[in-house]
C-alpha cells in the first residue's frame, strides 16, 4: 500500500483557474447566472473521492470511501460518533496529514486533479478548499476587520487599502454580518456573540476566495437562533460555492443539504460509507436498512 508524499514540490493550478485565481471571465467565487430562457447545465461534480482510507498511526479511521460531491450544492455527512465523518472532511483539504502519524491512501480529485499529487502544495489546496471548524475561532488579538483581511493579505489575495476595504465588506456581506458590524470593525473579533463569531470565521474563509467550503459541525456550539442564521447563510452561499457539512443533527441535514452521505463503523472500528444520495431519498426511502435504522433513531 502506498502512502502520500509529505513534501510537495510546487503549486499546480487547475485549468479552470486563471493567474488571479478567478474563474475565466468572472469574479472570484462568483457564478454567472444563465440568461433568461437558457437551459441550465447538467449537475457538475466538484470533487471525487475514490477508495479513500485514512489512518492515525496504526488505527484506520475511514475505509475505502468513494463518492462524488456536486458543485454548488450542500452535501451533508452524517453518522454516529466515531464513524470517521470529521476525518473524511479533513482529508478533503489535506488537513488530516498535519496530525503526526496520520496518513491516507486512495484519491481525492478536485476538478480532475488529485490534491494529494506530490506536485501540489497543501497550502494551495487549503486556499481553494476552505475549512470552518466546530468551535468559532476568530483570531483573539485581531479586530473584526483584520480577522477577514489579514489571511487574505498574507496570501496575496489583495494589495492596497482600497482593495482590502472592498474585500472585507464583500466577505462580511456574503457572511450576512456586515450590517451588524460595519460600525465596529475595529472592535475585537472575540467581542461578538457565538453566532456572529462563526459567521466571521465564514467571512474569513471566503476572503481567500475558495471554491469549496468544508464545515465541521459549524452549529454545534450555537443557540437555535444563531443556528438558523448559519443555515440560511449556507443556503445562500451554495449558489456560489460547493459546501460539505458534517452534522450530528438529522433535522439540520434534512433542512439544508441537497445530498447526504451516511457513514457508520465496521467491525474493525473504521468508518465506511453505507450509502449516499439525494437528501430527499436518503431521509424518506433509503436503500440500506442500516441507513433507515440510523435515521429512525434505532442506533447512533
Amino acid at each position: 500500500m502506498t502512502t502520500r508524499s509529505e513534501e510537495p514540490l510546487l503549486t499546480v493550478e487547475t485549468p479552470e483557474m486563471s493567474e488571479s485565481g478567478a474563474d475565466p471571465g468572472g469574479v472570484p467565487g462568483a457564478r454567472q447566472e444563465p440568461a433568461a430562457g437558457s437551459v441550465r447545465p447538467p449537475t457538475e461534480v466538484a470533487m471525487t473521492v475514490r477508495d479513500l482510507s485514512a489512518w492515525y498511526g496504526q488505527r484506520r479511521a475511514v475505509r475505502e470511501i468513494s463518492l462524488d460531491i456536486n458543485a454548488r450544492a450542500i452535501t451533508a455527512i452524517i453518522g454516529p460518533s466515531g464513524s470517521g465523518k470529521s476525518t473524511l472532511l479533513r482529508c478533503l483539504d489535506r488537513m488530516h496529514e498535519v496530525v503526526p502519524g496520520a496518513r491516507s491512501s486512495g484519491q481525492v480529485l478536485y476538478q480532475g486533479v488529485d490534491i494529494y499529487d506530490p506536485m501540489i502544495e497543501p497550502a494551495a489546496v487549503r486556499r481553494t478548499i476552505g475549512m470552518v471548524f466546530q468551535q468559532p475561532n476568530p483570531f483573539p488579538t485581531m479586530t473584526i476587520y483584520d480577522n477577514v483581511a489579514a489571511p487574505a493579505r498574507f496570501n496575496g489575495v489583495v494589495k492596497g487599502k482600497a482593495a482590502e476595504d472592498d474585500l472585507v465588506q464583500r466577505c462580511l456581506t456574503r457572511a450576512a454580518l456586515w450590517n451588524e458590524v460595519k460600525d465596529k470593525l475595529r472592535h475585537g473579533g472575540t467581542s461578538l456573540s457565538g453566532g456572529q463569531q462563526q459567521r466571521l470565521c465564514i467571512a474569513r474563509a471566503l476572503a481567500l476566495e475558495p471554491k469549496v467550503l468544508l464545515m465541521d459541525e459549524p452549529c454545534s456550539a450555537l443557540d437555535p437562533v444563531a443556528t438558523l442564521q448559519v443555515e440560511e447563510l449556507m443556503s445562500h452561499l451554495k449558489a456560489d460555492y460547493t459546501i460539505v457539512i458534517v452534522t450530528h443533527n438529522m433535522q439540520q441535514a434534512s433542512r439544508v443539504s441537497d445530498a447526504t452521505a451516511f457513514l457508520t463503523m465496521g467491525e474493525d472500528r473504521a468508518g465506511y460509507l453505507v450509502e449516499v444520495g439525494p437528501t430527499s431519498e436518503i431521509f424518506t426511502s433509503p436503500k440500506q436498512q442500516l441507513t433507515e435504522d440510523y435515521i429512525s433513531g434505532r442506533f447512533g
